[in-house]
């Protein structure tokens, strides 16, 4: 049976404490439950910290690059997938994944969101920022869950993955 692609999408440079805690927490989560863990790749905020929280629970993570080298990608990427996409490579990241958890928000998380929303992707939104779960749970209230804590997450996308099954 094909594993279970969650991914895990949020800030890289503007990344805040608690989005990189929760971050961490997540890859930890999503590593113990025998998912494979998909972020963009890169050494900086969310993404390096979900992977960083995956490959201390032993779990396995895949890294879609915006560049055409590895050259900043984080050390806890298991799977580098160099795409020269820039943020174009965020279609992949979304459509790649069976569910996406947006931990934290910026332009680029958005831009993820809303790539998701379009592929018919589930999103659970992790995060402190109310207008954007307002903003994102009306454009799409079946396919947009509103997450308080990391464990709230991995909840859902066990109800999610339950249902698809």
């Amino acid at each position: 049976m094909r594993k279970i692609v969650v991914g895990v999408m949020g800030p890289g440079k503007g990344a805040t404490a608690t989005d990189l805690e929760r971050a961490y927490e997540l890859g930890q989560r999503i590593a113990q439950q025998g998912w494979v863990l998909l972020t963009g790749g890169r050494n900086a905020g969310v993404m390096d910290a979900a992977s960083q929280g995956a490959k201390a629970a032993g779990g396995l993570t895949v890294g879609i690059l915006p560049s055409s080298d590895t050259q900043n990608m984080s050390d806890a990427v298991d799977i580098a997938i160099a795409t020269d996409m820039g943020s174009g490579r965020n279609n992949i990241n979304v459509l790649s994944s069976d569910v996406v958890i947006a931990c934290g928000i910026g332009a680029g998380t958005a831009s993820e969101i809303a790539l998701a929303l379009k592929g018919g992707k589930p999103v659970v939104l992790l995060s402190d920022h109310h207008e954007s779960q307002q903003f994102f749970t009306s454009l799409s209230p079946e396919t947009v869950f509103v997450a308080a804590t990391p464990v709230d997450a991995i909840d859902i996308v066990q109800a999610i993955v339950q249902e698809n099954r």
